[in-house]
């Protein structure tokens, strides 16, 4: 029977034997909503009456997924690499943000095993944008959309996302060094 040291010389072995340099990130991002601003999330356009007050398009879930990259190479956060206090982001489309991260990823000699994200956003109902949420990002990201999940949910009415408040998003990667 194998005890607890055991399993982790095995782990600690695979190092040597092979197994790819691979590095973990996760990433958050909230934003207000307000009335009669555009919604996106995952670089689609969300039919929705209230859009995310940004000093870019506010889209939270790009936002998470960036942050997540980043922090996957320990290079900081969003904020770190497309500052709000510049002009130059006022507005910026997020896309644009993930191709210049994942120019970051590639210069890295990394390339995206998976991503995971979560956007908690109490209405609307996320689900018809689904599948074009993860073939937006899979294309920007230069990898299959079996490799990008997206899931929507809400809080059951609680806190300021259950209010319509706000949304946010929580995302997972992993990164494979090629």
């Amino acid at each position: 029977m194998y005890g607890f040291l055991s399993y982790f010389s095995i782990f600690a072995d695979a190092k040597f034997s092979g197994m790819k340099d691979i590095r973990i990130g996760n990433g958050y991002d909230v934003h207000a909503l307000a009335d009669g601003l555009p919604l996106f999330l995952c670089g689609v356009r969300i039919e929705s009456p209230t859009g995310c007050v940004a000093h870019s398009d506010g889209d939270v879930a790009i936002h998470s997924l960036c942050d997540a990259l980043l922090g996957a190479l320990a290079l900081g956060d969003i904020g770190k690499h497309f500052p709000d206090t510049s002009e130059e982001f006022r507005g910026i489309d997020s896309k644009i943000l993930l191709c210049r991260t994942m120019g970051m990823v590639a210069s890295a000699g990394y390339r995206v095993g998976n991503a995971d994200i979560t956007i908690a956003m109490q209405r609307p109902k996320l689900a018809p944008y689904i599948l074009r949420m993860r073939n937006t990002l899979a294309e920007i990201m230069g990898t299959d959309a079996s490799q990008v999940s997206v899931k929507a949910t809400t809080t059951e009415r609680l806190g300021f996302v259950g209010r319509g408040e706000g949304c946010e998003a929580y995302t997972s990667v992993l990164l494979i060094k090629d």
